[in-house]
C-alpha cells in the first residue's frame, strides 16, 4: 500500500458537505442496497457521492469513474459504525494523490470488520437492550411513555454517534487511526455501555421478572409460606436464578430453537401455576 501523504492542507469539505453524507446514511443506511458480490458497496458509494462531486468537480472523466469504482468494491459493516468510516474515507479522498488512492480501499477493508463487531455489540446487543429495558418498565405499567422512551434513548444515542463519527473521522482522518484514539474511544464506549447495561438489567430483573413459590408449608397448626422463607434470606432470589438459567440456556442453544424455548417457558409456567407450585 502506498504511503499516505500527511502534509497539512486546507480542508475542502464544509459542515454542509458532511451533513449531506450524514443525511444519506441516516435516511437510507448502508442496507439500502445489498447484493451478493459487493454487499453494501452501492449504499456506501451513494453516501460518498457529495464528497466525490466536490473533490472531482473539475477532474477528468476517467478519475471520476475510478473514484466511484473505488467505493463500489466490497463493503460490509454495521450501519452506525459506518459513519466513522465514511468520515475517514472523505478525509483520505481529499488528502491523497491519485497514486495513493489504493490506501482508501485498504483502510475501508481494514476498518469494516472490527467496527462491525463493535457496532453490533454496542448498538444491537447493549444500547438496544438498555433502551428496550427502560421502555419495558413503563410499558408493563400500561404507560405509553415506555415506547416513546425506547425510541428516544436508542435513536438519540444512535444519531449522535453516527453523526459524530462522520465529523470526527473527517477531522482526524488517518491521524485518528494511527494515533490509537480510535481504539481508546471505542473501548470507552463499550465499557460505559456495558456498565449501564448491567445496572439496567439488574433493576429490570428485580422489578419486572416475577417468580413466587405459592406452596405453603404446614406444620401442625403453623403455616409457613415458602416464599417468605426465601425472601427473608435473599429477596428476588428466584427471579435472579430463573434469569441466569435462561441466559445460560440461550447461550448454549442454537438460535433456531429460540421460538421453541419461548413456548416451553409459557407451557411450563402455566402448568406449574395450575398445580399451585408457583403463583
Amino acid at each position: 500500500m502506498s504511503e499516505v501523504s500527511t502534509v497539512n492542507h486546507e480542508m475542502k469539505m464544509t459542515r454542509k458537505d458532511l451533513n449531506k453524507i450524514y443525511w444519506r446514511l441516516q435516511a437510507f443506511g448502508v442496507g439500502l442496497s445489498i447484493q451478493s458480490t459487493t454487499a453494501q458497496a452501492i449504499s456506501f458509494a451513494f453516501c460518498m457521492v457529495p464528497v466525490l462531486k466536490k473533490i472531482y468537480k473539475d477532474a477528468p472523466k476517467e478519475q471520476r469513474v475510478n473514484a466511484m469504482k473505488r467505493h463500489l468494491e466490497y463493503f460490509l459493516s454495521q450501519n452506525t459504525a459506518t459513519g466513522m468510516i465514511l468520515g475517514i474515507c472523505a478525509a483520505l479522498e481529499e488528502t491523497t494523490t491519485e497514486d495513493e488512492k489504493e490506501a482508501i480501499v485498504a483502510v475501508k477493508a481494514g476498518m469494516m470488520g472490527p467496527l462491525a463487531g463493535i457496532g453490533d455489540s454496542v448498538f444491537k446487543l447493549t444500547i438496544q437492550a438498555i433502551a428496550g429495558s427502560v421502555g419495558a418498565v413503563y410499558a408493563l405499567q400500561g404507560n405509553l411513555l415506555g415506547a416513546i422512551l425506547m425510541f428516544v434513548i436508542y435513536n438519540g444515542i444512535n444519531i449522535a454517534i453516527k453523526y459524530g463519527g462522520i465529523i470526527l473521522g473527517y477531522q482526524k482522518g488517518m491521524e485518528f487511526i494511527t494515533s490509537g484514539d480510535q481504539a481508546k474511544l471505542m473501548n470507552n464506549i463499550i465499557n460505559l455501555a456495558t456498565m449501564v447495561g448491567v445496572i439496567v438489567l439488574g433493576c429490570l430483573i428485580s422489578s419486572s421478572v416475577k417468580l413466587n413459590i405459592a406452596y405453603v408449608l404446614t406444620v401442625e397448626e403453623t403455616t409457613v409460606p415458602i416464599q417468605d422463607l426465601i425472601d427473608s434470606a435473599l429477596p428476588n432470589l428466584l427471579p435472579l436464578l430463573a434469569t441466569l438459567g435462561l441466559y445460560l440456556i440461550n447461550k448454549k442453544m442454537p438460535r433456531k430453537y429460540m421460538i421453541a424455548l419461548i413456548f416451553a417457558i409459557l407451557i411450563i409456567g402455566t402448568l406449574l401455576a395450575l398445580a399451585g407450585i408457583i403463583g
